[in-house]
């Protein structure tokens, strides 16, 4: 049984939708983010590889590259490897609005806080990290623990 209700989830699918509607008023959606995150987090990708990562068609990957490109948050030069693609870079645009979306959700979070004292504040914060910490682990390592159980039937209950 889930403790929790699911309530992290929860609560970062409201944030998530305030900080669409924050950077909406930038000019970008959220689909445009998540490339740009893409090309910030692997500078020179190709579209190809930015079509695998997000799993999107074609078409799409190369309206969201080109769309970017004109907002000015990607620049595109030469792949020197092959004359038929060209590799993907951030601008310092595309920076500025990953501390943009960063501040947005520290808003969130700091307005949630408010409603701690500053003692439940802190224990709250302590018992977070260690379930961000396990989380972290997990992750790194592949999720060998949670495909286990999921494969183990853990999901259905």
């Amino acid at each position: 049984m889930d403790s929790t209700k699911r309530q992290i989830t929860k609560i970062a699918r409201e944030v998530n939708k305030f900080t669409a509607r924050m950077l909406k008023m930038e000019g970008v959606g959220t689909a445009e983010y998540d490339f740009i995150h893409v090309v910030r987090k692997n500078p020179g990708i190709t579209q190809a590889a930015i079509r695998e990562v997000l799993s999107l068609d074609k078409g799409a990957a190369a309206r969201c590259a080109a769309s970017l490109e004109a907002k000015g948050y990607l620049v595109r030069k030469p792949n020197p490897t092959d004359g038929r693609s060209q590799l993907l870079f951030s601008t310092e645009k595309a920076e500025l609005l990953k501390n943009s979306k960063a501040s947005v959700e520290a808003l969130y979070y700091e307005w949630l806080e408010e409603a701690l004292t500053p003692q439940d504040n802190e224990e709250f914060c302590r018992i977070l990290n260690i379930l961000y910490t396990r989380s972290k682990s997990e992750s790194k390592a592949g999720f060998p623990n949670l495909t286990r159980l999921f494969l183990d039937g853990g999901c259905q209950k």
